[in-house]
């Protein structure tokens, strides 16, 4: 039995990083105003972890909308995997040519032969898609927030393969 209610446990767990790095400057702050030389140093080295996980966890936080979709989300090995209650599919990472935000907030992901695989924002496991999308040559972080910010009611991209040049 959990004294915290389940709504404020959901907001800690969704703003974990943000919150562990919060804590992790607070004591580098503590060492560094107390220490000198190598206690000083330490510190700091410790508060700029901190300080990368405050700001690595921000776009992260805003982006998870939690569990409870219809469906389950895997990804192994830079490939997508979907397992849903009517279909689902895999794709791997390195053959997208497009993300979309879709109708009822959906990810709709485009293979380079034109495959497509509607996934959930909502999926158990949905959150690893960030972090697999961020992987993507010249994909915008605040662009997938805002992908997960609200109702889509159009498709939208998100990103396209950069095709090469010729010449």
């Amino acid at each position: 039995m959990s004294f915290i209610r389940p709504e404020v446990s959901a907001g800690l767990m969704k703003w974990r990083e943000v919150l562990s790095g919060a804590a992790i400057l607070i004591v580098a702050v503590l060492l560094m105003r107390n220490g000198l030389g190598a206690r000083f140093w330490f510190g700091g080295l410790i508060g700029a972890l901190g300080l990368g996980l405050v700001v690595s966890g921000i776009p992260r936080a805003r982006a998870r909308l939690g569990g409870g979709g219809a469906g389950v989300v895997d990804i192994d090995e830079r490939r997508i995997t979907y397992f849903g209650p009517v279909q689902g599919g895999a794709m791997a990472l390195d053959d997208l040519s497009r993300i979309a935000a879709g109708p009822g907030r959906n990810w709709v992901l485009t293979s380079v032969e034109g495959d497509t695989l509607t996934i959930p924002m909502t999926a158990e496991g949905a959150d690893q898609l960030f972090d697999a999308f961020a992987a993507l040559p010249g994909i915008s972080q605040s662009r997938l927030v805002q992908a997960t910010g609200g109702a889509v009611d159009t498709r939208r991209v998100i990103w396209e393969k950069p095709h090469p040049r010729l010449g």
